[in-house]
């Protein structure tokens, strides 16, 4: 900073010049974009993850991308990833039955790409968790099934699922040969990555042309975004790094090469869910606290009674229904809480 801008401050400011450089960095690292990197944002609201750090949505007034602000640093993200944010069980939630109704989630969704697949083909899982959408996947077919997850329980589940190529961490430049794949999925993965772009060149490099890929997200643009704002549940933060409306990702992807077929708004899986747990964060001090204790993180609900978080459990079955009927109304606008899309590859690969 010039000496010429610093002898216009009042004095005490000028003690504190040192200072100021810092405070600048601070400004710029709020705006900083978690798609395309840009500096120009509006800040929306704010929000706070589940150890009490304090973050803000923005809005990028260049790609329309909304992101959290200011974008958490190493030591937050492993605490983020820590081994709670997995499940400390055998499986990430404690409950045997979740895990069964997860699978059936995650068989369906294996049926319905099997149809686009012929024998033999690759098929590659972003961030594929415990692995399990893959083995179903297997049963549909004879497919090459290849996965990546980062280090962790989740990666060591993964392991275990007879003829999956596992990857641990994420798909690097190199890793797969161009055009290996007819079909790349990301569930719910999108929106943790810190360099996106980079990730989607990579799928442009690696997926055949009349791949497909499907990809799914929160939906910012959703009734319960709009509704919950920072207490929305599928903010997650500081995990989820960024978030698009539906119509402007398409968009997207239409200028990289790809074709839209097939969108979804409609999830029992997701968005009932999303809806219960975002009104229980709206009277607790902690957020998170149902699903958190559905993963069995005890140290984290630790200081809540049995009989409280007994209660919202039994909030959660009583109005499950209900809010899937509102999931359906919400899903007819296209505005449910979270939104599936299935793009093909139209454009050759370089």
């Amino acid at each position: 900073m010039s000496e010429s801008i610093l002898k216009i401050l009042p004095a005490s400011r000028r003690d504190h010049r040192q200072l100021l450089p810092s405070v600048i960095i601070n400004r710029i690292n709020m705006n900083v974009c978690g798609y395309c990197g840009k500096q120009s944002s509006i800040s929306l609201y704010p929000t706070s993850d589940i150890y009490g750090n304090a973050y803000e949505i923005h809005q990028c007034k260049e790609c329309k991308a909304f992101f959290l602000a200011p974008r958490p640093d190493t030591d937050r993200l492993s605490q983020a990833y820590d081994s709670s944010y997995y499940g400390e069980q055998e499986e990430k939630f404690s409950s045997s039955k979740v895990e069964k109704v997860l699978d059936m989630f995650r068989k369906r969704r294996a049926k319905e790409l099997s149809r686009y697949l012929d024998e033999n083909d690759n098929i590659l899982d972003i961030g594929c968790g415990n692995g399990r959408f893959l083995a179903y996947v297997s049963e549909y077919g004879s497919f090459n099934i290849y996965g990546t997850e980062l280090t962790g329980k989740a990666a060591s589940r993964a392991g275990r699922v007879p003829g999956l190529i596992l990857k641990t961490g994420m798909p690097a430049d190199g890793d797969f040969s161009e055009g290996m794949f007819k079909a790349i999925t990301l569930f719910h993965v999108f929106e943790h990555l810190e360099k996106p772009m980079e990730m989607l060149n990579i799928i442009d490099r690696i997926l055949c042309t009349e791949g497909m890929l499907v990809m799914s997200f929160p939906n910012i643009a959703s009734i319960q975004s709009a509704i919950f704002k920072g207490r929305w549940l599928h903010l997650d933060p500081p995990r989820h790094l960024f978030f698009f409306a539906p119509d402007v990702f398409t968009q997207i992807m239409n200028k990289r090469g790809y074709k839209l077929i097939n969108k979804k708004y409609f999830s029992t899986e997701q968005n009932p869910f999303g809806a219960i747990q975002s009104i229980l964060n709206l009277f607790c001090r902690k957020r998170e606290l149902l699903f958190e204790s559905m993963k069995g993180n005890k140290e984290y609900t630790k200081e809540y009674t049995k009989t409280n978080l007994l209660i919202q459990k039994g909030f959660f079955a009583v109005t499950f229904p209900l809010f899937i009927i509102s999931d359906i109304v919400e899903s007819l606008f296209k505005r449910g809480a979270t939104v599936e899309l299935t793009f093909v590859k139209k454009q050759p690969n370089c």
